[in-house]
This record gives structure tokens, C-alpha cells and sequence, in this order.
């Protein structure tokens, strides 16, 4: 794999890798301003500060190798005989191009974790996470195959031993993400048609948006995953550009998803449980007399209180009080 598109696709890949570094060292700040600012942290908030940080260390690593094998192959050995594809060949293995896969795999295993730990809270249920664990545990012991078969001297990451078994790792790894952002997206969805069913239109926007579906189920990562794993059991040299996506969305995502539970606003366990109970919206109609026309009232009840809205008829332009006084007992009848 080295003719002038494998090339091309390459440099590139490495363009993209630079913009979406920019985003990700923006997202990290974000986030570890966010979690400094707590007078007090938890455990979970110390976790989140560690896993941001190491992902940071491990996506500069990956950024670093491949800007650093662009430049040997392209400037410092460009009169390397036979060209850049067979310099290509000759040094796919060196040992920095190892550390570099090596961080791929690492950002995998703390990606997938994150995911699985996110659907068991969207779901709140273990038996959802089973399969997912299994294939995180297959992941895992793939992952080490493949640096051992990609690192060996003069193996290449994108043919031989090292291609069929990366194809095998990616392809568990990435329908364990597929999986999961199925279940994640699946739940939300199924929770956004029952809100809009209860509260409406306007009751279910509180907990839901695209943007919150596409973070919280990290989206963008499996379908960086899906496009790489198909380019690549294909043997297509476009394979190494989806792989920059899939690597530096590996980071991203997870760090979008971390800053969203930062900020308090991401899916929390009992959240069917609290959006159910704490907040249910009805409507009553209240007939006027005469040639008033019809006015709609409406109640909301957050914790022990009870929040009316009244829309005075035409006739008066005023609400009465015995419309306010059937609205209490509707509302105490429904709540």
C-alpha cells in the first residue's frame, strides 16, 4: 500500500488530525475548568479529571508519530531508494510507529469502558451491559495481538498477519461501539417519543435534543469506526485517512460526553425515574358562558408545588376565581 492516493490520504489524515487535536485541547480546557471549580470533588469528578488527561497524553502521542513518520518519509528520506512506499515498507514497524498503535488500542479500551459505563446508567439495568462486557474483554485480548503482529520487524500495519488480525480487532471493537450507541440512542429515543406523548412537545425539549443524543451516545465515533473497519478489510488506501477520524473521535467524543456530565447536564440514572414523577403537565378546558369562547389551563407540579397557567377568556380579559379554583382541584385530582 503505497502508490500516490495511500499518499495523499495520508497527508491529509494528518491535517485532520491537527484541527481535531485544536478541538480536543478546547474540550479538555473546558472540561478541567469546569471540575477545578467544585470546592468540593468526588470520586467521580477525580476519575473524569484522569481520564481527560490521559486521553490528552495518549492522542498527542498519536498525533506526534504520525506527524513525525510524514516527515521522515516525505522530507528527510525523500531520496530513500525506491521512494516513500518503500520507505514505507521498511519502517512501518519502527518502534515509534508501535507506541503509536499502542495508544490507538489503550484509547479503545477507555472509549468502550466509558460507553459501557454510560448505557448501563441511560438503561440502569446489568443485564444490558453483558454482551458489551464480553466484547470489551475479546477487545482487549485482540488489541494486544495486534501490536505483537504489527510491531514484529518489517510487518506492515496494513497488509499481511498484522492486516487480517487488525481486521478482526476492529471489527469486534467497533460493533462493541455500534452496539452500545444503538442502546444508548435507542433508550433516549424511546424515552423522547413517551415524553412527548405525556408533556408534549415543549416538556420533552427539556431532556432532549439531537446534540445531547449524538454526545451522550457518541455518535460521531461509531461512524468514524464503521467507515475505517469497512475501508480497511477492503485493503483500500483511503483506509488510512478513515483512520485518523476513528482515532482522534476515539478522544473526542469521550471528552465531549465527560464535559456534558461536567456541566451536569448529561443523563443521569434515575432520570426516567425523576422526569416521570417530578414534572407531569395536563391540560383542562374550562367552558365559558355566553359568548366567551373556550380557555385552556394548564398545571405543572415540581416537587410539592403546584405551578398554574391560565390564559383569560376573550369576553373579560381576566382569569375568575372559580376558574382558578377548578384548576387547583383538577391539578390536585391528576398530580
Amino acid at each position: 500500500m503505497s502508490d500516490a492516493l495511500f499518499q495523499n490520504c495520508y497527508y491529509i489524515g494528518n491535517n485532520f488530525n491537527c484541527i481535531l487535536y485544536g478541538v480536543e485541547l478546547v474540550l479538555y480546557a473546558m472540561t478541567m475548568r469546569r471540575l477545578l471549580s467544585f470546592k468540593s470533588r468526588s470520586r467521580a469528578d477525580v476519575f473524569f479529571m484522569v481520564f481527560s488527561t490521559t486521553n490528552l497524553v495518549l492522542i498527542t502521542i498519536f498525533v506526534a508519530v504520525q506527524s513525525v513518520f510524514g516527515e521522515e518519509m516525505w522530507i528527510v528520506n525523500a531520496d530513500f531508494p525506491g521512494g516513500q512506499g518503500a520507505y514505507l515498507q521498511e519502517y512501518a514497524a519502527v518502534w515509534y510507529q508501535t507506541m503509536g498503535t499502542t495508544t490507538t488500542v489503550a484509547m479503545n479500551l477507555f472509549s468502550d469502558g466509558l460507553l459501557i459505563s454510560r448505557c448501563f446508567i441511560v438503561w440502569n439495568d446489568f443485564r444490558v451491559i453483558i454482551v458489551p462486557g464480553f466484547l470489551y474483554i475479546a477487545t482487549l485480548a485482540l488489541g494486544i495481538v495486534e501490536l505483537w503482529a504489527s510491531g514484529a520487524p518489517h510487518n506492515d500495519f496494513f497488509s499481511g498477519l498484522a492486516a487480517h488480525l487488525g481486521v478482526t480487532y476492529y471489527a469486534t471493537s467497533i460493533g462493541l461501539n455500534v452496539l452500545v450507541t444503538s442502546l444508548i440512542l435507542g433508550r433516549i429515543l424511546a424515552f423522547a417519543h413517551k415524553s412527548k406523548r405525556h408533556f408534549g412537545d415543549d416538556g420533552s425539549s427539556m431532556y432532549f435534543s439531537v446534540a445531547s443524543m449524538i454526545i451522550e451516545s457518541a455518535l460521531p465515533y461509531s461512524v468514524a469506526g464503521i467507515a475505517f473497519v469497512v475501508s480497511y478489510g477492503m485493503n483500500s488506501q483511503v483506509s488510512i485517512l478513515f483512520l485518523s477520524f476513528y482515532v482522534m473521535f476515539t478522544c473526542v467524543s469521550p471528552q465531549m460526553l465527560v464535559l456534558r456530565v461536567a456541566e451536569g447536564r448529561a443523563w443521569k440514572r434515575n432520570q426516567m425515574t425523576e422526569a416521570m414523577t417530578t414534572t407531569i403537565a395536563f391540560s383542562s378546558r374550562v367552558q365559558g358562558s355566553g359568548n366567551d369562547s373556550s380557555q385552556y389551563t394548564s398545571a405543572t407540579r415540581s416537587g410539592g408545588n403546584i405551578h398554574l397557567e391560565l390564559q383569560p377568556t376573550r369576553k373579560t380579559g381576566s382569569v375568575s376565581a372559580d376558574d382558578v379554583t377548578k384548576v387547583i382541584s383538577s391539578a390536585d385530582s391528576n398530580l
